[in-house]
C-alpha cells in the first residue's frame, strides 16, 4: 500500500485542470476560491437573509441534487477531505491523511479525534463506514453519491479513527467524491431515520445546525458553538461568524431582485439576464463560479420510439442557436456550451455544436421527416413532436426551453415543455416517464459521464450496451492520467456522435451581494461555502 502524501498531488489521480477563478463585479482584488477581498477585521453576530429560488424538498445531503438546496445543505455537514477550487487539488479536512493501494481499489483514511456532530456524538470510523453502506439502501434518490461509491463492496474499520474503503474495481474518481456535499457525513442518529425523516432532520458536523425548514418557504441555520475543525481551504476553521442564516424560498425573479435591492434579504441566486443591470446600477456586487460538469442540456430516453431516432437528435442539436439562448435568458456570466462536458471540467474536451438551420432541415428532409400544413414535420402519420421534461430549479429553465422550442419550430419540431416538482425527478427518471429531460449536474470530475450514461449503472435515459460502455467504466479504472484523459475524451465524443445528449449553456453560478456582506467564496464544485460570512453591519 503506498501513502499518499496530502501535501503534493497524488499520482493516482488524473491531473486536475485549473478551475475558472471568481470574478467579481466589485472594486478590488478577488481571490481564486471566490472570496472578496477584506473590508477589515471580521465582525461576528448577525443574520444573512439569502432567498434562492426553489427547495427540492429535502435537505439530506445524499438524496440532494439541486444547486439552491445544496447552499444550505453544504453549510450543515462536513466532509472527508476538500478541494481546492484554484488548483484540483485534494485536500485534508475531516480525514487527515490517507493511503490509496496501487490499483485504487482500498483507500485507508485516518479521521480528526476531535469532530463532534450536532446531536452529540462523535465522528468515528464506524460512522464513516454507516453512511458509506447507508448510500447503497437509498436507492434512486442518491444518483450522485451512489456513482461516487460505484462498486463499493464495504468498510473495514481498524480503529477508532481509521478505516478502508474497498472497491470491487478501481475507482480513482472517488477521493474527489470524499469532498463533495453527496458523501458529506451524517450522524448515526440520522443514518437510523427513514428517508423521509432524513430530509428533514438533517444532523451533520458542520459550522451550522437545523433551526428550522417550512418546505417551500425558509431554511434556517445557526452558528454552530464549539466548532474548529474546519477545512484548512477556508479563512478560519473555527465558528461561524454569522449568528444564523435564513433562506428565504422565492421562486419570482423580479421579487428576489427587489428584496436584495430594497435591503430586504443580503444576498440572491438564480439570477436571470434581466436582473443583471437593474441590480448593479442599484449597487449589488454580482459574485460568480463557473460550474464544472454536466452543462444545461437535453438528454433523451432512448426508449421512446420518437427521441431514439438518432436524426431527430441531431437535427434538434442543429437547429438551437446556443449563443441566442446564452445571451437572452442567462447573464454575461454565461457561455454557450461546447461540449458535452463544461469547459471547468478537468479532462473536457472543446466539439463544435454549431447552429445549422440549414443542415437540420436536411437531415430531417433526408430521414423522411415532411413538413406539414402546420410547420410541423410529420413521417408515416406521426408529428415530430415530443415533450422536454424539467423543473424550477433554476428561475432561466423555463425561459431558456421556451427559446429552444421556437429555434425548434423552424425546423419543424414541435417541443411540448412539462414542468414538474424537483422532489419528482428522481421518481420520473427510475420510471422513465419522460421523453427528455432539461437539466445539468455539477461536479468536478469527468466521472459524471459514467454517472449518467453508462448503460449498466442507474441507466436513467435507457442506453442500450454498447461501445460507450468501454470507455465510461475504462475511465474509472485508469490510474494512469494520461490513460483516463483518452478514454474520457473518447466518451465525450462517442456522446456527441450519436447526438445521446445536446448540451446547450454551461452553468455558472452568480449571487447578487449587497454591500457590507463579506467572505462568500465558492468550493471546487461552485457551491456556496458560508462559514467565513460576515456583515459589516445587520
Amino acid at each position: 500500500m503506498s501513502t499518499v502524501d496530502t501535501g503534493r498531488p497524488r499520482p493516482l489521480l488524473v491531473g486536475i485542470l485549473l478551475l475558472t477563478a471568481l470574478t467579481l463585479l466589485a472594486c478590488g482584488p478577488a481571490r481564486p476560491d471566490g472570496a472578496e477581498a477584506p473590508a477589515g477585521p471580521p465582525r461576528s453576530g448577525g443574520t444573512l437573509r439569502f432567498a434562492v429560488s426553489s427547495d427540492q424538498g429535502c435537505l439530506d445531503p445524499q438524496q440532494v441534487t439541486s444547486n439552491d438546496t445544496i447552499y444550505a445543505t453544504r453549510q450543515l455537514v462536513d466532509s472527508l477531505t476538500d478541494q481546492d477550487p484554484a488548483t484540483g487539488r485534494i485536500t485534508p479536512w475531516l480525514a487527515t491523511e490517507w493511503q490509496t493501494n496501487p490499483d485504487a481499489t482500498a483507500y485507508t483514511f485516518t479521521l480528526r479525534p476531535d469532530v463532534m456532530f450536532s446531536d452529540g456524538s462523535p465522528l468515528t470510523a464506524d460512522v464513516v463506514k454507516a453512511n458509506f453502506d447507508r448510500v447503497g439502501q437509498l436507492g434512486a434518490r442518491a444518483t450522485l453519491a451512489k456513482g461516487y461509491l460505484a462498486g463499493y463492496q464495504g468498510s473495514t474499520v481498524s480503529s477508532p479513527t481509521q478505516l478502508t474503503v474497498h472497491f470491487a474495481t478501481p475507482n480513482v474518481q472517488f477521493l474527489q467524491g470524499t469532498s463533495t456535499v453527496s458523501l458529506g457525513l451524517l450522524s448515526a442518529s440520522a443514518l437510523a431515520r427513514s428517508d423521509d425523516e432524513r430530509c428533514r432532520q438533517t444532523v451533520g458536523s458542520g459550522p451550522f445546525v437545523l433551526a428550522g425548514y417550512v418546505q417551500n418557504q425558509t431554511i434556517t441555520l445557526h452558528r454552530r458553538p464549539g466548532y474548529h475543525w474546519g477545512s484548512p481551504l477556508w479563512a478560519h476553521p473555527g465558528e461561524a461568524h454569522l449568528n444564523a442564516i435564513e433562506f428565504q424560498i422565492v421562486p419570482e425573479s423580479g421579487v428576489r431582485t427587489g428584496s436584495v435591492e430594497s435591503g430586504e434579504v443580503d444576498a440572491i441566486g438564480s439570477i436571470g439576464q434581466q436582473d443583471e443591470l437593474p441590480l448593479t446600477d442599484a449597487g449589488i456586487r454580482l459574485v460568480d463560479r463557473a460550474n464544472p460538469g454536466l452543462p444545461f442540456g437535453i438528454s433523451f430516453n432512448l426508449s421512446k420510439p420518437l427521441v431514439s431516432d438518432p436524426s431527430v437528435r441531431r437535427a434538434l442539436s442543429l437547429a438551437i442557436d446556443r449563443a441566442e439562448v446564452a445571451s437572452s435568458v442567462f447573464t454575461s456570466h454565461t457561455k454557450p456550451a461546447t461540449g458535452v462536458l463544461a469547459s471547468t471540467t478537468p479532462d473536457y474536451t472543446p466539439a463544435a455544436l454549431g447552429f445549422d438551420l440549414q443542415a437540420a432541415n436536411a437531415t430531417l428532409d433526408a430521414a423522411g421527416w415532411h413538413s406539414g400544413p402546420d410547420g410541423v414535420r410529420a413521417k408515416d402519420g406521426t408529428k415530430l413532436s415530443f415533450s422536454i421534461t424539467f423543473s424550477a430549479n433554476a428561475a432561466t429553465n423555463k425561459p431558456a426551453l421556451e427559446l429552444i422550442q421556437q429555434q425548434a419550430r423552424r425546423a419543424g419540431i414541435e417541443l411540448r415543455i412539462i414542468q414538474r416538482p424537483i422532489s419528482d425527478l428522481p421518481q420520473i427518471q427510475t420510471s422513465g416517464d419522460f421523453e427528455a429531460l432539461w437539466g445539468n449536474i455539477t461536479r468536478a470530475d469527468p466521472d459524471i459521464l459514467r454517472t449518467y450514461f453508462f448503460s449498466g449503472g442507474a441507466n436513467y435515459y435507457r442506453l442500450p450496451p454498447g461501445p460507450l460502455d468501454i470507455p465510461l467504466t475504462g475511465q474509472a479504472s485508469a490510474t494512469d492520467p494520461n490513460r483516463r484523459a483518452q478514454l474520457v475524451a473518447q466518451a465525450q465524443q462517442l456522446l456527441l456522435t450519436d447526438y445521446t445528449t445536446v448540451p446547450v449553456v454551461e452553468l455558472s453560478t452568480v449571487l447578487g451581494v449587497a454591500p457590507g456582506v463579506q467572505g462568500i467564496r465558492f468550493d471546487a464544485s461552485s457551491r456556496v461555502t458560508l462559514s467565513d460570512v460576515w456583515k459589516a453591519q445587520d
